[in-house]
């Protein structure tokens, strides 16, 4: 009986490395040709860590990798220049340093929404919930994501010849808009306590903590409040309808100012939570009233991400898709 023929191992290159970086953990994972490897995500625990690059060594040991094909960092923060500044952390992240501590000149660093951004195209069906229904648009249509999490934002997804680009943005620190007597009297509130009314005061995780203060004078936690809004608390009712409406008039405003025929997509703890009950509140009449141009708010899709690990997916493609 001849020996047995011994196939050497299949060439395995070299994964990618990614990051999610919040203010109070750290996602890491490996990915090959922007797709998640499975069982790869692990998370750290930011408090203690004196840097990034701290957790992304231990993630490499834990993980016996030795060579990164590139690393992309999405970091719940600023950034510019490829250096990003953490606001609660004493962390700053600069490419030049993952380069050197990864080993690859492959390397990027966005901000969370951008990343969250590059995932849309990548994302399964199954993890997202629609919320309004559009009309249908070519894959090059402009997408647009928003979060509503631990501070609020917005920023364009526009799928170019050359690749996808996510313009960087500030949108939650525009006025919030002021529709009716009661709007006027909260935007009055807001700017006696913060000298200007924002969008990021009402609609982020302390801003529904602030409405509903105004409302009822009680001081919950949004966690708390989200919670009681989905499950249709009549006490935390009115607090629920004043933030949809908010919420629909700010992305209306969007909507018109970069025209996602592609989709709109909410992202961030506080979009997810309040989700079930955001039409019923009154989210689509606030999103559908804008005067002669009503008809057209029917253009664009509204859904919500449910999808934990789209940040990542979102540097994986990202890191793919760089020439």
């Amino acid at each position: 009986m001849p020996d047995r023929i011994l196939k050497p191992w299949p060439f395995t290159p070299a994964p990618q490395l990614v990051a999610d970086v919040g203010g109070t953990n750290t996602r890491v994972a490996l990915a090959d040709g922007g797709v998640l490897r499975q069982g790869s995500i692990r998370r750290f625990a930011n408090a203690g860590q004196d840097s990034l690059g701290t957790i992304l060594r231990a993630y490499l040991a834990q993980t016996a990798t030795t060579d990164c094909a590139g690393l992309c960092v999405a970091v719940a923060g600023p950034v510019r220049d490829r250096i990003a500044r953490m606001t609660n952390l004493p962390w700053v992240i600069a490419a030049p340093d993952l380069a050197r501590m990864a080993g690859t000149d492959r390397v990027a660093v966005l901000n969370d929404l951008q990343a969250q951004g590059h995932a849309l195209r990548a994302l399964d069906p199954r993890h997202l919930r629609p919320l309004l229904k559009g009309r249908p648009a070519p894959e090059t249509a402009t997408q647009l994501v928003v979060g509503a999490g631990t501070g609020f934002n917005a920023a364009p997804v526009h799928h170019l010849p050359a690749g996808t680009f996510v313009a960087p943005s500030e949108s939650g620190h525009v006025h919030l808009p002021q529709h009716g007597e009661q709007e006027q009297a909260l935007a009055r509130h807001l700017a006696q306590r913060h000298g200007i009314a924002t969008v990021e005061e009402a609609l982020c995780g302390r801003g529904l903590e602030a409405l509903h203060h105004w409302v009822s004078g009680q001081a919950v936690p949004a966690d708390r409040l989200t919670v009681a809004i989905a499950a249709g608390d009549p006490d935390a009712r009115e607090t629920g309808q004043l933030y949809a409406r908010l919420l629909g008039r700010v992305l209306a405003s969007l909507a018109l100012t970069h025209l996602p025929h592609g989709g709109i997509y909410l992202i961030g703890s506080v979009a997810r939570a309040m989700a079930p009950a955001l039409v019923d509140l009154g989210m689509a009449e606030a999103f559908a009233d804008m005067g002669r141009f009503a008809p057209m708010m029917g253009d664009f899709a509204v859904s919500v991400v449910e999808d934990d690990y789209a940040a990542l997916l979102g540097c994986a493609a990202h890191l793919t898709a760089l020439p």
